[in-house]
């Protein structure tokens, strides 16, 4: 988690010791960006062959942007990384059935954690066969639905879900493909509450406390279930190797305890995901490339020290492919200049989304950069803070950003990797209805999920109905 805004740059205004004051405010720095992505010689951006004030126009503001030229190349930079490796995409950063559809196409396979996940991804077409589903309390309806549609693999999460699983395929008389998550005591740098390897949390399996071995035993005994393998995961917002080293060790070691139990080699390894993306200048992500060879060192050195032959790799990625792709459009609704004592003063740039559309800067102090989209200017970059329209103080989409003195009531606002985590983790706070996505390409627009109205929210009200009879 990067430092927080109360550190001062300079004696005038509040910033970030991280933050530095750009030479040209109106230039984008191309990793935050999705590949399309430009300004025009009269200073609007454009995404996608098409420029944010029409798109603004055309579809309103606020709005998810996602670039397809960019996620298409992506998905095929981590398919042609990771050759020989099975790549998941994990849906959770951001699912809708065009997305399946594209990374089915890009010759992905696909990760799901829910009812609603597993559903889109066969409304899409996607092969069952090529899904995995994770989950750590997953209900009879949703392994059935798993179960019926003949999902490649379920990632088994606790006792519990083994003896439901068991009782599952036994009604249907079938078999599931499984995998056991297992929590390798390895915590990954970033925020408390995406780190998802060390003891203390929900997920899987402790290797440590030999619970993971005995999930092992229970799966490969069972005639309902075909174990597959193990499936480890250590966190998020990952920029390097460091990390899977330690967790790639202790899972192998575990491969080389179940062979010694049972003379049997696991034959799948998963080591999940958590590649982590540019959100500001500052951040320095590895390449699909750097990390491939990373990673493939790391496995075929633990799988020698253990005696092991290599077992069939997969991966997890999610936010490193949807991520970059995604930008957010808003438009700017007031400013107002604050003083924060000690002579200094911070602006606040109000617009018109807010962490109903984005919850991750007020959830885990994430940071964003921004920029001014619907022109240059000439004008003194500002310190400024991007807020939302919410009743909340915490309501922050950029908490530190240079941006120009001259930002006036109308101006567009495009905030880069937008496209993980945003819509997904979406909410109704207030009352305010959610934005829609659309996909960009070749100076065409396309809704990938429509802007939701007042009409949608009351549709759930059951009073609301009730009141609409009383009045007929």
């Amino acid at each position: 988690m990067h430092v927080a805004g109360s550190l001062h740059a300079d004696a005038t205004t509040p910033a970030p010791v991280w933050l530095t004051r750009p030479e040209d405010v109106n230039a984008l720095t191309a990793k935050l960006w999705s590949e399309t992505v430009e300004r025009d010689p009269d200073g609007v951006v454009s995404v996608g062959g098409i420029r944010v004030t029409e798109l603004a126009e055309q579809v309103g503001t606020p709005a998810y942007v996602i670039d397809e030229v960019d996620f298409r190349k992506r998905a095929r930079d981590w398919r042609e990384a990771f050759t020989g490796w099975t790549v998941y995409y994990a849906g959770k950063s951001f699912l809708c059935t065009t997305i399946a559809r594209w990374v089915g196409q890009e010759g992905l396979s696909l990760d799901v954690c829910s009812m609603g996940e597993l559903t889109v991804a066969l409304l899409a077409g996607f092969e069952p066969a090529r899904i995995g589903m994770h989950g750590n309390n997953k209900s009879d309806a949703e392994l059935r639905l798993a179960l019926a549609h003949g999902v490649g693999r379920i990632i088994v999460d606790s006792s519990d879900e083994i003896t439901r699983l068991e009782r599952l395929c036994a009604e249907l008389d079938t078999t599931a493909r499984v995998m056991i998550r297992v929590t390798t005591g390895v915590e990954a740098h970033t925020h408390e509450y995406i780190a998802t390897a060390h003891e203390d949390q929900k997920f899987g399996f402790s290797i440590a406390g030999g619970q993971a071995l005995v999930g092992l035993f229970r799966c490969h005994h069972s005639p309902r279930l075909e174990l597959l393998g193990i499936h480890s995961h250590i966190g998020s917002q990952i920029f390097d190797t460091n990390g899977f080293e330690v967790a790639a060790r202790r899972t192998l070691k575990l491969f080389a305890q179940f062979k010694e139990a049972t003379g049997i080699e696991l034959a799948e390894l998963d080591l999940g995901g958590g590649f982590g993306i540019a959100y500001i200048k500052e951040d320095t992500p590895a390449t699909p490339a750097e990390l491939a060879a990373g990673l493939r060192e790391i496995v075929e050195h633990e799988c020698t020290a253990f005696g092991l032959n290599l077992p069939a790799m997969s991966i997890e990625p999610g936010r490193a492919i949807v991520g970059p792709s995604g930008l957010a459009l808003y438009r700017v609704g007031t400013i107002k200049p604050v003083d924060v004592g000690g002579g200094l003063s911070r602006r606040y740039i109000s617009v018109d989304g807010g962490m109903s559309d984005n919850i991750r800067p007020a959830l885990y102090a994430a940071e964003y950069s921004a920029t001014l989209a619907s022109r240059s200017s000439a004008a003194e970059p500002v310190v400024s803070r991007v807020v939302g329209l919410h009743c909340e103080g915490g309501d922050i989409l950029v908490r530190d950003e240079f941006l120009p003195g001259d930002i006036t009531i109308g101006d567009l606002i495009a905030v880069p990797a937008a496209g993980a985590y945003s819509r997904s983790m979406a909410s109704n706070y207030n009352h305010v209805p959610r934005p829609p996505v659309v996909s960009v390409r070749d100076g065409k627009v396309r809704t990938m999920l429509r802007r939701e109205t007042l009409d949608d929210l009351l549709a759930l009200d059951a009073g609301a109905a009730e009141n609409e009879e009383q009045n007929d």
